[in-house]
């Protein structure tokens, strides 16, 4: 969620967008999946099945919709005091986690209720993006050097509302305040590692999920500006880049110590994605249209948002 820091700072960036209407597919699956106009989102998430959600930035309004037909509807109504930014829904329980961005706290809901099941502590600067391993959830907070750890029950139950604070250290670089720093996350399957993509330095770190103890991630001189969500799949991240318009994606070793950009995914249907998830051999990335719809104390009823479906091959 860079560009709001970028905004809330004064910077103006722009984004080279694609023109033409967001069309939907010919095949089985539609290309496009529409948000209700004026939704501003910016996480999203696939659940069972074809279930996907999406996150209302400043609302904390939850969408929930069918990635076969493009069909759904809010979920989780907006309310006072609440966002809603990264999401993930874990497969055991069906609850979904979200960011609470500058709301000192991050929630969870049950996936198909949408009912609160917890709300989680955490006295944070910016509440920006969440992973789930098998005993816990993970935040990121992009303004401050620090994680957030819940722990997890069996089966996923959320076992305390109180979050573990967790400084990052090592290699970790922080930006000058008031910039976006620690944003995309993911996890290793075992949950031996964490991923983190800073979006001030562009780099990727493999962070210690116990000691926060991060390790740059060798990219033989490239890096990964503005980077936003992340996704792994066996040893590939996608980044999604919305700065740019794409989502990058990086070959990493088994270890974690380097890696290879290898390819940019574009679209003619992005304007300006800010967090994707996987499904088969589909990314669906989230358009938040910062460029059109810049978030703040203002909102934009009239302005259409949609989810857009990309191979990731």
């Amino acid at each position: 969620m860079r560009r709001i820091g970028a905004l809330l700072t004064g910077l103006v960036l722009v984004a080279t967008l694609a023109t033409g209407s967001a069309a939907m597919g010919t095949g089985a699956y539609p290309e496009t999946v529409p948000l209700p106009t004026g939704f501003q989102p910016e996480g999203v998430a696939i659940g069972g099945g074809h279930d996907v959600y999406a996150g209302a930035i400043f609302s904390g309004a939850i969408w929930k919709g069918d990635l076969r037909t493009g069909e759904g509807g809010v979920l989780v109504p907006g309310r006072v005091g609440r966002m809603s930014l990264g999401m993930f829904v874990d497969d055991r329980s069906g609850n979904l986690f979200v960011a609470g961005g500058f709301t000192a706290a991050s929630y969870v809901y049950d996936g198909d209720t949408g009912e609160d099941v917890a709300t989680l502590d955490m006295p944070g600067g910016f509440l920006n993006d969440v992973i789930v391993t098998r005993h816990a959830a993970y935040f990121t907070d992009s303004f401050t050097p620090s994680l957030y750890r819940v722990p997890l029950g069996p089966g996923g139950a959320v076992a305390s509302g109180q979050a573990t604070r967790i400084t990052l250290g090592g290699d970790w670089e922080q930006g000058p305040e008031g910039t976006f720093n620690a944003n995309g996350i993911e996890a290793t399957s075992d949950g031996r590692w964490l991923i983190v993509v800073n979006s001030t330095t562009g780099k990727l770190y493999r962070v210690d999920p116990m000691t926060g103890m991060a390790k740059e991630i060798d990219l033989d001189g490239a890096s990964l500006p503005a980077g936003d969500g992340v996704r792994l799949v066996g040893n590939t991240l996608y980044v999604v880049q919305p700065d740019f318009n794409q989502i990058a994606v990086v070959r990493l070793d088994p270890g974690l110590a380097s890696g290879t950009i290898v390819q940019e995914i574009t679209s003619p249907l992005f304007r300006v994605p800010t967090t994707a998830d996987v499904l088969g051999s589909s990314l669906y990335a989230v358009n938040a249209r910062f460029d059109v719809a810049p978030p703040g104390d203002v909102l934009w009823p009239d302005v259409e948002f949609e989810i857009v479906r990309v191979s990731r091959n």
